[in-house]
């Protein structure tokens, strides 16, 4: 026994749990809602693509340790300062939405109540899909002109405020009234996600890129231009010709039907996702035309 003691105290001592008291858990609970609610701004902002950026160079600063690539440590030692003061410039939009938000916010009630009814991950129905396309293209019968941004990963919330806040179920019904001329909200954008409706008239970005076709007009470089700053898919149509276009990662493709828009709609439900991934391109659909 006397042998175990010694081995426990010898050899097990630093498995011991250190003592807590009660202001460490304060701390604790403290830290980890700072953290929860920083993480969680990021990531309702489109700063959280530039998060995934500096944490990739992060790796890439740690693999030169481990390897000890003196150079690469000379250079990121010596431009470390001007990175933070970059980081400061890049995000100081954010920063100051964020600080104009914590002085409207009740953080009591934040910390009390949590609203999980709006998961900005949910995928939109079926039945939504139908109503999107029915939406489009009766739209396009009439040769009334549309916006229509349906936003996946990238939030797009800094777009939205620039509207007015709907927040309503879809339906092809309220989006062709929503697009109706002489409308107050027939102007803009409207934002969908998920199987709702967040705002209307929202204003976009528009397209820089010289090499656009110059019959393009400001819809559909908007459209062009919110698909370049976000992964959001974009369905246009057109008020001169009532055709129906798409825009996807800084391209457009233009005069689709029914069916290739249903086709876009169903990989947006994201239902196979890591299927997709494994699986190769196979070329594009015929009749698909690209414009740079």
């Amino acid at each position: 026994m006397e042998a175990i003691s010694n081995f426990i105290n010898n050899y097990l001592v630093w498995l011991s749990l250190p003592k807590v008291n009660i202001t460490d858990i304060i701390e604790i609970c403290i830290l980890a809602f700072l953290i929860y609610h920083v993480v969680k701004w990021v990531k309702n902002t489109r700063a959280w693509s530039l998060v995934k950026g500096l944490v990739v160079i992060m790796v890439f600063w740690l693999a030169a340790v481990i390897f000890k690539l003196n150079v690469v440590l000379w250079i990121i030692k010596n431009t470390i300062n001007v990175g933070i003061i970059a980081i400061v410039i890049i995000f100081q939009p954010e920063f100051r939405k964020a600080l104009e938000q914590l002085g409207q916010k009740n953080l009591i009630k934040s910390i009390i109540t949590f609203d999980d009814s709006k998961d900005r991950t949910e995928k939109f129905s079926d039945h939504t899909l139908n109503e999107i396309v029915r939406a489009t293209f009766e739209l396009a019968r009439t040769k009334t002109g549309a916006l229509i941004v349906l936003e996946e990963d990238n939030p797009l919330t800094d777009f939205e405020s620039t509207g007015i806040f709907i927040d309503s179920l879809i339906s092809s019904e309220l989006l062709i009234n929503i697009f109706e001329h002489n409308t107050p909200l027939h102007d803009g954008a409207v934002i969908l996600r998920g199987n709702r409706i967040t705002a209307a008239t929202c204003y976009l970005p528009l397209s820089d890129n010289m090499q656009l076709s110059k019959d393009l007009g400001t819809r559909h470089r908007a459209g062009i231009g919110i698909s370049e700053v976000s992964d959001s898919l974009t369905i246009i149509v057109s008020e001169e010709t009532g055709k129906v276009s798409i825009a996807k990662g800084g391209k457009l493709i233009r005069n689709v039907d029914g069916d290739y828009l249903r086709a876009k709609l169903v990989d947006a439900q994201r239902k196979t996702n890591e299927a997709k991934k494994l699986k190769l391109w196979k070329g594009r659909i015929k009749n698909e035309r690209e414009v740079d």
